[in-house]
């Protein structure tokens, strides 16, 4: 099998980075070192183009990016030239890393979501001592429920996170990767939206 040129000197790159998981390795940490870091001025640039393909944010790609590269330098002994060309299989490592990325972000939505539903049932049952006040406070938090699950679920996300975590809308907008002016726009739809539905119940 002929190897392009740039090829043999990325293969060469990543048998330095592996020398490193050989017997006596331990003396070749700093090579090691060095190798990955030539390999990622080589490669980064295409590399982070095929993560934010997958991603589709700039700050997200970086992350997978950072990821990838130390996954590389963790199983840079399971490469085989024959299998597959060395920028094929970064970019296999680059893709698997992204969507894992992507998984873990829907995964903490999901939680995120689940804990508003365990607050607003926890506030169903009512702390107030006097009955009538009791049944009270549990009809407006049930109302409060409802009108919340109307709202579609970005905008359910950032209301519930500014008024139950208390986040300023700067906070918003630095967890949750979003413009300051889209926090600001759906908290404020957000909010017209749950008086007008609570009025309804009242």
């Amino acid at each position: 099998m002929a190897i392009d040129t740039p090829d043999l000197q990325l293969i060469a790159l990543i048998d330095r980075i592996a020398a490193r998981l050989a017997e006596g390795g331990e003396h070749r940490q700093a090579d090691s070192a060095a190798a990955l870091k030539a390999l990622y001025d080589l490669t980064s640039s295409k590399l982070y183009g095929v993560a934010l393909r997958v991603v589709g944010n700039r700050e997200w790609a970086e992350d997978v990016l950072q990821e990838a590269y130390l996954n590389i330098w963790r199983i840079a002994g399971d490469y085989k030239v024959v299998l597959s060309p060395p920028m094929a299989w970064m970019g296999v490592i680059v893709r698997s890393r992204a969507l894992d990325f992507l998984r873990r972000r829907a995964s903490e939505r999901a939680d995120a979501a689940l804990e508003l539903d365990d607050m607003m049932n926890e506030t169903l049952a009512g702390e107030a001592a006097n009955p009538m006040d009791t049944t009270q406070a549990s009809e407006q938090a049930w109302a409060l429920h409802e009108c919340l699950r109307k709202l579609e679920a970005r905008q359910r996300e950032v209301v519930s996170l500014a008024y139950l975590r208390d986040l300023s809308h700067g906070e918003l907008s630095e967890q949750l990767k979003l413009p300051l002016g889209t926090v600001k726009t759906w908290i404020r739809r957000g909010l017209e939206q749950l008086r007008g539905c609570m009025a309804r119940f009242a």
